[in-house]
């Protein structure tokens, strides 16, 4: 019997990855879509006419509402900071999608305002719950590649240029790294974790912005103690495989295309027939990162072990020195 305790959520953004969001719910034990706030008028009816739920048209309703539990923030990067604060503030617990907010000056003030406020918060960097990263993890920290070497992934998507897009616009934190290099980031911290490695020493980078001043495409290589290294190619302006190849002594594990959602893992050791596991999610893969995130809430827990504030907080740190050597500044900086 699952030992989730029920949660009731409120969600704040009702956009297409809170759809994502919305569907999970459904096979999470106890889970339930209590509210919804939107920004955009008729946005949130449109969204409760698919999960019914209260719709709050100022986000302060949906935060006094005291059938809500907890809050899952879903608005672009540039409004993360203001919906984590006030959520903080009324005492809800926050699962807030990835980037957890726009820049290193947002993320610490956000982290401190959790601690001193002592509320649950926590990036929604969801892939690292995939059943799939899982076995990624048990398989490093088992020692069967031995100590790694190289971290080799891609993240390409053919997107079309619109200037008002989130992706596009620096007044909402657009730009490729934020929205996708954050998988990467993430994941290449993740890998020298399980290792007993911490934060890269150094890294280079370099790019082409789109028109609008935001990172259209950027390549970069993180450089860690011991002579480790991530490298990666992100962008909105191409394809490629979009598989993420960890290369240690013995051999090579590699999240198969596409590595932030594969359901398919591969393990090829030197010499040795390789094998691949098929692990399927039960939903969509949000699902994972809800029981985590729920657990933690009713142990009374302020953040999640597997997905910590403080590699949140290293991250924003790196994509704020990468962004700046790219000449990538937001508006409200």
């Amino acid at each position: 019997m699952s030992t989730i305790q029920p949660l009731r959520w409120g969600l704040v953004g009702p956009g297409t990855i809170a759809r994502r969001f919305a569907d999970a719910l459904g096979v999470v034990p106890g889970a339930r879509l209590v509210a919804v706030h939107g920004g955009r008028p008729g946005h949130a009816e449109a969204f409760t006419a698919r999960w019914p739920a209260t719709v709050h048209h100022e986000l302060a309703a949906l935060l006094a509402d005291p059938q809500v539990d907890a809050v899952y923030i879903a608005t672009p990067h540039s409004a993360h900071a203001q919906a984590i604060a006030a959520a903080l503030d009324a005492g809800k617990p926050v699962l807030c999608e990835k980037p957890l907010v726009a820049t290193a000056a947002q993320a610490r003030a956000v982290v401190a305002r959790a601690a001193e406020r002592r509320v649950f918060l926590m990036e929604a960097l969801w892939s690292r719950f995939l059943p799939s990263w899982q076995q990624l993890r048990a398989w490093l920290e088992a020692g069967e590649i031995g100590t790694v070497h190289a971290v080799q992934g891609t993240f390409c998507l053919r997107l079309p240029f619109d200037p008002a897009s989130r992706l596009f616009a620096p007044a909402l934190a657009g730009g490729a790294l934020l929205d996708i290099g954050v998988y990467a980031l993430s994941l290449a911290q993740w890998v020298m974790q399980a290792q007993g490695g911490g934060e890269p020493e150094g890294f280079d980078v370099t790019g082409t912005l789109a028109p609008t001043g935001v990172d259209l495409h950027l390549a970069t290589q993180l450089r860690w103690d011991g002579g480790a290294v991530a490298q990666f190619v992100i962008g909105f302006d191409g394809a490629a495989d979009n598989a993420c190849r960890i290369h240690g002594q013995r051999g090579t594990i590699t999240l198969q295309p596409n590595f932030w959602e594969c359901t398919r893992v591969t393990l090829q050791r030197r010499g040795e027939p390789g094998q691949t596991l098929e692990l399927p999610l039960r939903q969509n893969g949000f699902e994972y990162q809800i029981e985590a995130a729920t657990a933690c809430i009713a142990a009374g827990q302020l953040e999640n072990a597997a997905m910590p504030l403080a590699q949140t907080l290293a991250v924003a740190e790196l994509s704020d020195a990468m962004r700046q050597r790219l000449g990538v500044r937001y508006p409200f900086e």
